[in-house]
């Protein structure tokens, strides 16, 4: 039936009447005819080849870019990998599908009796406010007798809701003290200024805070800042609030320095960079792409961030102040704490060719190249996403254990896994047409592929970058809105505003608290060797717990 089919749909009709292949595509997959389904497309693909990887070019951009891949395209694409795998043994590709099968795809809907309705979520651990409901006046007399009915309870129910924020005056009100004692001359005492970001400003700690966490965090321009400050009945200029988040990033300094200084003395760093367009009138088109650099370190459940501006995406710094890439490795080579977790940058190369460091592969980077194959409609790289799959599985299995069992599980599960997935990579690779997406893929994990094992060897090590990666959806999310930074100035004021913004959320503290505390007491003046480490994010955050 399947051959009929398929030579049906290969050769024109006879009949004025012709083959509706759309049709027919729906009766076989109906029909769970997956393999006649392939033959089919292939066949077609054979006289409208040119046709259909339009088609399937302008539905793979209209699709969204989650890199995730279904257990059902999985399913159907290995299966169809087998089907070839019968007719061409292979002894890699047998192996790496012993190893990580692709799970079965998710059944379809049940019909049988309706199960209960999922529970509610508790509600979570905020102020109670009561608002009494009182019975309307017409209801309040008893119907029997016409007496004025009394309250004996009530019935309560709990419903989350929110207050809509406002804007104040505060009145900071200081006292004054004086000795009353005629015959003595003590002198009057007057109460400290209350906290301000800038001494004689009109501004307070937690405004000014607010304006921080709107602008780097949830990506807010200061136009869009101005008319949310205007719906409280707050008419602040924009040029105001830019040097009110200026001043509060200048204060941030010496917090972000420390945060760098303790990424570099961490077990683990993770490093990778993102762009940030700077204005510049002597630049092409008036802006220059600048770089943030972002560093992580880990020690342990301890985590902190830090990032760095760079006026360009060179190595080494070119201009006074600025630290590059290499420049950090360097610095992270003389402190003897060799790993560091990045990308197969080859604007490190020449630090990992001196003794001393170690680098360790990033996987979400190699399995994005199959993903990119897969995109392009090579079925093959269905094997390799399985075998990603089933690492991925592991991690998630062992993520809250201790080095040493994650070590142990490694050795015994994933070590096996990435063995078949190698192998699998260097038999397709020589005989793959170097300019193909799966010859991208397949040269990129089997030239970095000793980096990339490095987890399997050490507990301590993670699979992937994802780390820092994850913190620059924020930088990102900001270039969306606020386009640019205005100077190399703002590169430096952004840099040190998402490495506090960027910890606090490492260690889920709230940053509109952290940064409306640690803002005053900055500003008043400090001893860095005294009061900086209380005022770190990690020791803020003990401190109030």
């Amino acid at each position: 039936m399947t051959n009929a089919r398929a030579k049906q749909a290969k050769q024109p009709s006879t009949s004025t009447k012709s083959v509706n292949v759309l049709d027919l595509l729906k009766e076989m997959l109906a029909a769970g005819d997956s393999d006649g389904v392939i033959e089919l497309v292939v066949k077609l693909m054979a006289t409208h080849e040119k046709q259909l990887r339009s088609m399937l070019e302008k539905a793979r951009k209209q699709s969204t870019k989650n890199e995730g891949t279904s257990s059902a395209q999985l399913s159907l694409l290995v299966d169809a990998m087998k089907k070839l795998a019968a007719e061409s043994p292979d002894d890699a590709t047998a192996k790496l599908a012993a190893v990580a099968p692709v799970p079965p795809p998710a059944p379809g809907p049940q019909y049988g009796p309706k199960l209960p309705p999922p529970r509610r979520r508790p509600l979570p651990d905020l102020p109670h406010v009561d608002n009494l409901i009182k019975v309307p006046d017409a209801e309040r007399a008893c119907p029997l007798c016409g007496a004025e009915r009394k309250c004996i309870g009530h019935e309560t129910t709990h419903v989350l809701d929110i207050e809509p924020a406002r804007a104040i005056v505060r009145d900071d009100r200081r006292e004054k003290l004086a000795c009353e004692n005629v015959d003595c001359d003590g002198a009057m005492t007057t109460a400290p200024l209350g906290d301000k970001v800038v001494e004689g400003g009109a501004y307070g700690s937690r405004l000014v805070a607010d304006m921080v966490v709107g602008k780097w965090v949830d990506g807010m321009p200061t136009n869009r800042l101005h008319e949310r400050y205007g719906r409280l009945g707050l008419d602040i200029p924009t040029s105001t609030m830019g040097d009110q988040m200026g001043w509060a990033a200048d204060c941030l300094m010496p917090i972000a320095h420390k945060l760098f200084e303790q990424v570099l003395a961490s077990k683990v760093m993770h490093l990778d960079a993102t762009s940030l367009p700077v204005l510049d009138r002597d630049a092409p088109n008036g802006i220059r792409i600048g770089a943030l650099w972002g560093y992580v370190g880990v020690n342990g459940s301890e985590r902190c961030a830090a990032f760095l501006y760079n006026s360009t995406g060179a190595k080494v710094a070119t201009k006074p102040g600025e630290v590059g890439p290499e420049q950090a490795l360097e610095l992270r080579r003389h402190k003897k704490l060799p790993n560091v977790v990045c990308d197969a940058d080859g604007r490190f190369d020449a630090s990992f060719n001196r003794p001393g460091l170690l680098e360790v592969g990033c996987n979400m980077h190699a399995r994005r190249y199959f993903v990119k194959a897969l995109d392009a409609g090579d079925k093959r790289a269905a094997m390799p996403l399985a075998a990603f799959k089933k690492l991925y599985d592991i991690e998630e299995q062992i993520k809250d254990e201790p080095p040493d069992k994650k070590l142990a599980v490694r050795q015994a599960q994933s070590r096996i896994v990435y063995d078949a997935l190698l192998s699998w990579c260097v038999t397709f690779k020589p005989n793959e047409p170097p300019t193909s997406k799966l010859a991208d893929a397949l040269r990129y994990l089997t030239n970095h592929h000793e980096a990339f094992m490095r987890f399997i060897d050490d507990g301590e090590l993670p699979i992937d970058n994802g780390l820092v990666e994850r913190l620059h959806r924020k930088p990102a999310q900001g270039r969306r809105a606020y386009l640019f930074a205005g100077s190399d100035l703002g590169g430096h004021r952004a840099a040190i505003a998402y490495s506090v913004l960027g910890t606090c959320r490492l260690l889920d503290i709230n940053p509109s608290e952290y940064i409306s505390d640690v803002l005053p007491r900055l500003a008043r003046g400090f001893v860095a060797a005294r009061d900086l480490p209380v005022l770190m994010p990690a020791e803020w955050a003990r401190r109030r717990h």
